[in-house]
């Protein structure tokens, strides 16, 4: 392995004076939030961090000094700051004026703090407390880590940092809440060949000598602990301009074309932002990092003005990258890129309004891969986000948008779909409520008033309502403090004088509380009859009246805006159904997910959404014919272990999409639409998950004959084919694949073919792939990955795994990940002994207010055993009443 060889040579913290804070201090600050939680005493407030650092990757540690100019505010005895598995040396506190003090230090793992005590309470004032101190490298993506990959030049080593929620401590002794925003200046003595990445662009670079190099960066803005980065490698780098600002991505060497796409995405929607927000972006460059490698936490991560990325979520290698990944890419960069703003600019002053920043970025994404990129029809995929929303959000287990973190352990759980989706889902249904350009003007007003400060929600709420003059603070109240999923029933609908009445009753949707009193919600409610106008109210106190134009069939949540489910009467749902091709397709995929849902939690028949799926016409949008596809394949999954209704209902799904796939082919038609190409992905993979023999023979013979020729297995389908061989895969086949991750030397090919050998349907094979997990072979951040794709087959042979091998397997996840980790290993468990193996993990191993991860994962067993007991019966007799 090729090491970085550096030496322990004294830093001097050049400038470590109050002025120089004061100096580079960003305009534009909003006053402190004073009543923001906190797990540090409140009593002093940093405002500069200087901070020089020597990593000596080879022994995995690193030295450092630091230098912190702080407010005093109130006379106190001891500064208290976040530290994990730090050790210090030479503390120092110089006041602005007086006496020199030398503070004893103290760490506590347990609240991860190290506290500089004082012989006597310091005054109100400014000071600058300096310490020398050391840490750790990790082997896995928090604080300051290492990956090691395999390139054509042989082993590699590179640092790269992850501070969100709670892990700058790792890399610095600091106030590491976000409330506690400051100036930020970093130096770090690096290998004279590698380059060196942090949120501002180098202001100087010295050789030492020795073959080491002393990077100096500009200083930060004002910001957040978590946002501060560092990274360190053997990089490419390259940029375009975009207006004032240097848009550039950072690859391992020999890889930065493989992320010019990315490139030219991020200057796109810099452009769109710098419009929409009307603050324009204030860095001088904004990169992307590209790491090999991956986490169980996260996919990228919004340092400001250096984000960092895994190379599988921004690279796209022309020998394996599909059409679904470059939408991945542009969705994924859009999102870190929102962050700049929301997030970064603004920060929320707790972890409680996390969603602030994930909420408002993923609806950001997707409004403007819409805008930007209208041939992919992305518009729909908003339905798919509120599922995921809706799929936690329908358990006694779920919580409020905005919710309460007390730790550091809480802080990791609320990244979450409640946080992301269901905050996004709120956010397009207030928009709409209040109207596109009277949000954006709330959004803007928001913006300029609390740029470089911390908000709370009510604080855009507030800009929102001011802007727009529409009220709309009790809305977001009753759908953000609360959980929950409001339930929209439509009593009656009644057609005169060409208009039809609905009256609407509001419940709550819930899959395991249905003798609770339901949540009251006020619900913006759109509805449409087919071929008309829409018609808007207000459904508050439980019930509502809407006057509809237009009789006939009426799609309420028109447009699928609203956070809610509809249930119809019986004979309103078969005028839908029988109508359903003349739908918009948006509310095809907005029904058809509301029936599977409502139908599965015994709201109304199960097989209703069969009925659905006979009627998709073949001309569907592409999208639709993939959330059939998807939809039959999860119900397949709940006739695990019963061979004989498996294969009859395996016949009715195979015969429902193989004349979808015959229209689609395997091969791609000139000039094809982007979600043609998607769902020809996802049919293969349905079929062959169905058993269909035909599509797996034909992803073998094109396995086989790739050896000879290349063109078998083209790029957009390499990995679809290589995933339905491995699936389907015997010892031989799976030691053919194996000898392929071994050989492969491109990093981001590598790691997609480890994860192949561990979703093989065959027990025997699968547990090849669990032992392998736990030698160093896969690389030390794919080993949990494998862990958890065997589980999507084999959950009870995974978690029995891992809980055997707890010791090897913990060391292998990264930390912000362990306390749903292993629930997260039997969530698709139908074994009713799961319940007690998880909940006596969950008494010796996780804090007792850490455990909402387990419990959530017992309550998804508890519905999938209550579906598959109480609702196959109903598909059952469909299928016998329907041929299949």
């Amino acid at each position: 392995m090729r090491r970085l060889l550096v030496s322990a040579i004294a830093i001097a913290l050049a400038g470590a004076t109050l002025d120089a804070a004061a100096q580079t201090a960003a305009p534009h600050v909003a006053p402190p939030v004073t009543d923001a939680t906190t797990q540090l005493p409140r009593n002093v407030r940093p405002t500069h961090y200087t901070i020089a650092v020597v990593p000596h990757a080879d022994k995995m540690n690193f030295d450092g000094k630091i230098a912190i100019s702080v407010d005093v505010l109130e006379p106190t005895d001891k500064i208290v700051l976040n530290a994990v598995d730090m050790t210090f040396a030479n503390a120092v506190l110089n006041p602005r004026d007086g006496k020199v003090q030398k503070p004893k230090v103290t760490t506590d793992a347990a609240s991860q703090t190290a506290t500089f005590t004082f012989d006597a309470p310091l005054p109100a004032g400014q000071y600058v407390l300096s310490t020398d101190y050391t840490g750790k490298i990790g082997t896995q993506a928090n604080g300051l880590f290492a990956i090691d990959y395999e390139n054509k030049d042989g082993k590699q080593r590179a640092l790269y940092t992850q501070f969100e929620a709670s892990d700058a401590r790792k890399f610095i002794p600091s106030f590491d809440e976000p409330n506690h925003k400051a100036v930020f200046d970093l130096t770090a003595d690096v290998p004279s060949k590698y380059m060196a990445v942090s949120n501002m662009p180098i202001a100087d670079s010295k050789d030492l000598g020795n073959g080491l190099k002393r990077v100096k960066f500009q200083p930060s803005p004002k910001m957040s602990t978590y946002l501060l980065f560092f990274g360190v490698g053997d990089f490419d780098r390259a940029t375009r301009m975009e207006g004032p600002i240097e848009v550039g991505v950072v690859t391992q060497r020999g890889v930065a074309d493989q992320a010019k796409f990315a490139l030219d995405s991020s200057a796109d929607v810099l452009k769109e932002y710098n419009d929409y927000f009307a603050t324009p972006y204030p860095l001088p460059k904004l990169d992307n990092v590209a790491s090999p490698g991956r986490s169980q936490f996260f996919g990228a991560m919004e340092n400001w003005g250096a984000i960092y990325t895994f190379e599988y979520a921004l690279l796209l290698d022309p020998t394996i990258s599909t059409q679904s990944d470059k939408q991945g890419v542009f969705s994924i960069a859009a999102h870190e890129i929102a962050h700049q703003w929301f997030g970064d600019l603004v920060t929320m002053s707790w972890w409680d309004d996390l969603w602030l920043n994930e909420g408002f970025a993923t609806w950001m994404a997707a409004r403007t891969t819409q805008k930007l990129h209208p041939e992919w029809n992305t518009v729909l995929g908003k339905v798919g986000q509120r599922e995921a929303a809706m799929g936690l959000d329908s358990v006694a287990t779920t919580h409020p948008v905005v919710q309460k973190v007390e730790t550091v352990e809480q802080a990791a759980q609320a990244f979450d779909s409640i946080t992301y989706q269901k905050g996004s889902a709120v956010i397009g249904m207030l928009e709409g409520y209040v109207g596109g350009d009277a949000w954006r003007d709330g959004v803007r007003a928001y913006m300029k008033t609390h740029a470089y400060g911390n908000t709370k929600s009510d604080d855009l709420w507030n800009a929102v309502q001011t802007a727009s003059g529409v009220p709309i603070v009790d809305i977001a109240h009753d759908f953000t403090l609360q959980p929950g999923i409001p339930l929209i029933r439509v009593e009656s609908a009644t057609c005169k004088g060409g208009k039809t009445t609905l009256q609407l009753k509001q419940g709550e949707f819930t899959k395991d509380r249905a003798d609770k009193q339901p949540l009251t919600w006020r619900v913006p409610v759109i509805a449409q009859s087919v071929g008309g106008q829409p018609a808007r109210t207000l459904v508050q106190g439980g019930s509502g009246t809407l006057e509809v134009p237009g009789c006939g069939p009426v799609v309420v949540n028109a447009g699928q805006s609203g956070y809610y489910r509809t249930l119809y009467t019986q004979a309103q749902f078969a005028q839908l159904r029988d109508g359903f091709a003349k739908l918009a397709p948006i509310d095809q995929l907005g029904m058809m997910n509301d029936v599977w849902s409502l139908g599965m939690a015994g709201l109304q028949s199960p097989s209703d959404y069969l009925d659905l799926a006979m009627r998709v016409p073949a001309d569907a949008d592409p999208q639709i014919w993939g959330d059939v596809a998807d939809s039959l394949a999860s119900l397949d999954r709940y006739y695990a272990g019963d061979a004989q209704r498996q294969e009859r209902y395996r016949k009715f799904a195979v015969k429902t999409l193989q004349p979808v796939m015959a229209r689609v082919g395997w091969e791609a038609k000139p000039g094809e639409a982007d979600p043609v190409a998607i769902l020809r992905t996802t049919l293969i993979e349905t079929l062959a998950q169905l058993g269909d023999e035909k599509t797996v023979a034909e992803a073998r013979r094109r396995f086989a004959a790739s050896e000879s020729d290349p063109n078998a297995m083209p790029a957009p389908l390499r990995r679809t084919i290589l995933g339905v061989v491995a699936s389907h895969a015997d010892a031989a086949t799976w030691d053919k694949l194996h000898a392929m991750a071994k050989s492969e030397k491109t990093p981001l090919v590598r790691d997609q073919l480890y994860t192949m050998l561990s979703v093989a349907e065959d027990p025997a094979v699968a547990q090849r792939a669990l032992d392998l997990a736990l030698t160093d072979e896969p690389g030390e951040t794919n080993s949990a990955s494998m862990i958890s794709y065997v589980a999507k087959d084999h959950p009870d042979m995974a978690f029995d795994f891992a809980l055997k091998n707890q010791a090897a397997v913990g060391k292998r996840v990264d930390t912000t990940s362990q306390s749903r980790y292993y629930p997260g290993l039997a969530t698709s468990s139908l074994d009713p002994a799961m319940v007690g193996k998880l909940r006596s993990y969950a008494e010796k191993h996780i804090a007792a207010g850490s455990r909402r991860p387990t419990e959530t994962a017992i309550a998804n067993i508890e519905y999938r055993l209550k579906i598959r007991k109480d609702r196959l019966a109903q598909i059952d007799a469909w299928l016998a009443k329907n041929g299949g």
